[in-house]
């Protein structure tokens, strides 16, 4: 595929708005396309027994990343408790099947105790995985070839210092790998060469207090394309994602930031916290760089709120999936609370929004159903059967969920 096509491809996947067919078969990052979180699927249950699922297989070692998809492969990141082992796998969507494996090794260290040692999720294109881990001594970028596995490139970043260990995920645009590198070390945004790990720019950040959060690109009518970021240094910040300069921040942050931003009605929402809860989510109407508008914060919101799990939008509702089992379903565009409810369980996946139905996995290994609606509506609790942090995938109709140590795929028409 030739880059202008591949340009033109990332373009149709960056407003949820203009999902085609063909957009749908992909779940190319953490959250989807553009980290979105949403898909329009029809064919994917609101709830099922065991008997129902398509396939259900083990994998080695244990994660907390997210599956991605392109077209008919799946692949998925796993690592050893014991040895930090890192695990990649290719899968078949159809049966689950391996298509291909590749392992690295790598040196245990310091992490989070409810963290592991493969927490941030890949990212594909056509024909390229992008797949990334960190030590204190090297943050490491590997370009897999999707078709067989080999490697393609590596890319050492320097050192990674974060009392928590990694998780932040890469995203790929225009021929770029853009790689969220927030740490309590030196930290920056770095955008790779897709094709050949080279360093097309790097901008320096702040540092204070490693973040987790993914970037997503945000335009709004007529305006530029931006990277948004979330990170307490910086606030919710812009950056040109094919230069990496600076168009704009707010500091709006006043704690540790590990759940992503997510687009809601034009703004930008994004949460920080501390001490395992959640404890601000704010609103930004974004800057635009073409007529030199600054930022403005539209609202903001204290209280049991996420901390680690990314909100989620279908328009105009906003929905803040704590992490100790408390909903919230705000009106987006003004902050007025539409419903507030406790569903019980503990929460590190984020939820996604399938249809009219939110699908979120609780740390128990429950997956719940709630209706994406401005009345609270419970629909199902479905015990997965083993401890989960990862945040579904969805594509081509089917719904792929990660435990700690297995993937399983539900939905999908018979024809599929």
């Amino acid at each position: 595929m030739n880059r202008t096509f591949c340009r033109l491809l990332s373009l149709a996947l960056l407003s949820t708005p203009l999902l085609t067919k063909a957009a749908d078969s992909t779940w190319p990052r953490f959250r989807g396309p553009n980290g979105a979180g949403t898909s329009q699927s029809t064919t994917v249950p609101a709830t099922w027994t065991n008997d129902d699922y398509r396939w259900r297989v083990e994998l080695p070692g244990i994660g907390y990343s997210s599956p991605v998809i392109w077209g008919d492969r799946i692949l998925v990141t796993s690592a050893s408790e014991e040895d930090a082992t890192q695990m990649i796998r290719c899968l078949r969507t159809g049966d689950g099947g391996l298509i291909w494996k590749r392992e690295y090794a790598s040196t245990t260290h310091p992490k989070h105790k409810l963290n592991c040692y493969a927490s941030a999720t890949p990212a594909v294109d056509e024909q390229r995985v992008y797949y990334v881990w960190a030590t204190p001594e090297k943050y490491t970028v590997v370009a897999l070839d999707q078709e067989k596995g080999e490697e393609l490139w590596r890319r050492e970043l320097g050192p990674f210092v974060a009392e928590h260990g990694c998780g932040a995920s890469p995203v790929v645009f225009e021929g770029l790998v853009i790689l969220p590198n927030d740490q309590d070390g030196e930290s920056s945004t770095i955008a790779l060469d897709s094709e050949t790990g080279e360093v097309r720019w790097q901008t320096p950040r702040k540092t204070e207090k490693t973040a987790y959060a993914t970037g997503l690109i945000y335009q709004s009518e007529g305006g530029p394309l931006q990277l948004i970021q979330s990170s307490w240094a910086h606030g919710i910040s812009s950056l040109d994602p094919r230069t990496g300069k600076m168009n704009w921040e707010l500091g709006v942050m006043t704690h540790r930031v590990v759940g992503s931003p997510a687009v809601a009605s034009g703004l930008i929402i994004a949460s920080c916290g501390g001490g395992g809860v959640g404890r601000r989510t704010v609103a930004v109407r974004p800057g635009d760089p073409a007529k030199a508008t600054q930022p403005e914060l539209a609202y903001e919101i204290k209280g049991a709120l996420p901390y680690v799990p990314t909100p989620i939008a279908k328009d105009p509702l906003v929905f803040l999936w704590g992490d100790q089992g408390i909903v919230t379903c705000l009106d987006a565009p003004t902050g007025e609370v539409r419903w507030k409810e406790r569903i019980g369980g503990n929460f590190f996946g984020s939820p996604v929004c399938v249809g009219d139905y939110l699908y979120c996995i609780s740390r128990e290994g429950e997956l719940v159903v709630v209706a994406a609606s401005d009345q609270y509506k419970l629909v199902s609790r479905i015990d997965l059967g083993e401890r989960s942090n990862s945040t579904p995938a969805v594509a081509g109709g089917v719904m792929y969920l990660r435990t700690v140590s297995h993937l399983m795929a539900i939905g999908g028409s018979k024809a599929e």
